[in-house]
């Protein structure tokens, strides 16, 4: 059986890897660095396109694991289906925590304290002084609550929220509190002061953040998305927007990137950020130890982590 993996990483970069397999160096490059039928472990390019990412799936025969180095998986989506049964496919769970939630919470500080506005008076040279809302003493709704919700929530607490909710796709219980499921949404959403969403992106939150969502939150609330950017409706928040009821910070779009002269980069109480959440300086160290932990377990045939779904059991 093949034994090569194909890493986006240089391996000599990577302190700890198993010996056994072959290591190929590959992060989208037009040519492949071996035959795609001898993979056995295929680590996503990160940050690439998603035609990108796909392109060798229909080929990967011998493919035992697809990982990727992002918190979900919708970027390979399209393509699992050109999988082999029994394939088993991780996220990066505990690689991206630390820098989106620090992103989460920089444009929830950002947006309720004005620092666009004030940005735009240095580059003219006024001073905009007058009172703005305080993170302190608001009610967060947290909205998608699995391991970056939790890390958000852990940066949120010195600041004096007055009240976390969370939210997520089921009902549970935490040391913090009870999560409430995404049906509680519409009883939930009037409360909140900002909306933070970190869901993953699947058929059931795809446009969560509809008219209705929309509609139900508060006046003056603030929405927060760190997740992807269908998760909201462009066209229903964009209508929010305009009225100025309610105001949004945005690491992601809908559509992504964001083309020049579309109504969002203009739209009254935005605050947009191009899909910085996870490239920062914590992910190279995280990403490599991410993929030495696993690599090592998938060598010596113990359990891997994070595993969200195996190709054939789920009809992927």
């Amino acid at each position: 059986m093949s034994a090569d993996v194909w890493l986006p990483i240089p391996p000599d970069e990577i302190d700890g890897l198993p010996e056994g397999p072959d290591y190929r160096f590959w992060n989208g490059e037009e040519d492949f660095p071996a035959d795609p039928a001898d993979c056995a472990y295929y680590v996503v390019p990160y940050m690439q396109p998603v035609g990108i990412a796909v392109r060798p799936l229909s080929r990967l025969s011998s493919v035992q694991v697809v990982q990727t180095l992002s918190a979900g998986i919708d970027n390979i989506e399209p393509g699992l289906k050109d999988l082999p049964a029994g394939v088993r496919v991780c996220n990066a769970r505990g690689v991206h925590e630390a820098s989106t939630a620090e992103l989460a919470l920089t444009l929830t500080l950002a947006s309720l304290r004005g620092i666009p506005d004030f940005v735009r008076g240095q580059d003219k040279g006024e001073w905009r002084g007058g009172f703005r809302p305080a993170l302190a003493d608001r009610t967060v709704l947290i909205v998608g609550y699995g391991s970056i919700g939790s890390a958000i929530e852990d940066r949120l607490v010195p600041f004096e929220v007055a009240r976390v909710v969370r939210v997520a796709r089921s009902a549970r219980t935490t040391e913090r509190g009870p999560v409430h499921p995404l049906t509680d949404l519409p009883a939930l959403l009037p409360e909140a002061d900002v909306v933070i969403l970190i869901t993953p992106l699947n058929d059931t939150t795809r446009h969560l953040a509809n008219a209705d969502f929309l509609t139900r939150m508060k006046d003056g609330a603030l929405l927060v998305n760190v997740a992807r950017g269908p998760v909201v409706d462009t066209k229903a928040l964009l209508a929010e927007l305009e009225t100025g009821r309610i105001t949004a910070a945005l690491d992601v779009t809908d559509p992504e990137p964001l083309p020049e002269g579309h109504p969002l980069w203009q739209a009254p109480g935005v605050l947009i950020s191009p899909h910085v959440g996870g490239p920062t300086s914590a992910f190279l160290p995280r990403a490599k130890r991410l993929l030495v932990d696993q690599l090592n377990r998938f060598v010596n045939r113990k359990p891997l982590r994070n595993v969200i779904l195996t190709t054939g059991d789920t009809g992927a």
